[in-house]
């Protein structure tokens, strides 16, 4: 059976926090999920979304997510689009679903005229790694991901602040 695929829309804010909680304890960080139902509606219902949305369905039945936006490639001169988030619940695991989501995600790249479809594995999830490597997709090895986030990220901001008031 094919998935049935579709964009999320506010009325969807709690399906897709669902995932993002069954993604979050597929990672092993179930109590780090943030996000809420009323901030995914508000940020769907704004008029310039912070992320695009597709749901999977099988049966009718809600099964997976991919969540996306764009970025920037400044060798390329082109935009791009980030995956932020693949998820297949698992029940419904080997079925096409997340095959048809990253299928999805890359024809909307490619419609938009997009340089690049990129994405982040955690490094033991194997089986996610060998779904993308059966894709065709490379992994970008040579690279560290950096992130500032909290306090780290305050602090920062703060500095160059600061800096242009003294000026």
């Amino acid at each position: 059976m094919t998935p049935a695929l579709r964009r999320a829309t506010p009325d969807d804010a709690e399906l897709v926090l669902r995932f993002i909680r069954e993604l979050a304890e597929y990672e092993r960080e179930p109590d780090a999920v943030e996000a809420t139902a009323a901030s995914l509606r508000q940020q769907l219902s704004s008029p310039a979304p912070p992320f695009e949305c597709l749901l999977a369905e099988l049966s009718g039945e809600p099964c997976g997510f991919a969540l996306f936006f764009h970025n920037y490639s400044t060798w390329r001169g082109r935009a791009g689009i980030y995956l932020e988030d693949l998820f297949v619940s698992e029940r419904a695991r080997g079925r096409g679903v997340g095959r048809a989501l990253l299928a999805e995600v890359a024809r909307i790249a490619v419609a938009r005229g997009c340089a690049r479809l990129e994405w982040a594995v955690l490094d033991w999830n194997l089986p996610a790694i060998d779904f993308y490597r059966a894709l065709g997709a490379s992994p970008m090895d040579e690279w560290t991901v950096f992130r500032l986030t909290g306090d780290p990220l305050t602090r920062l901001g703060a500095q160059r602040q600061s800096e242009n008031t003294s000026r």
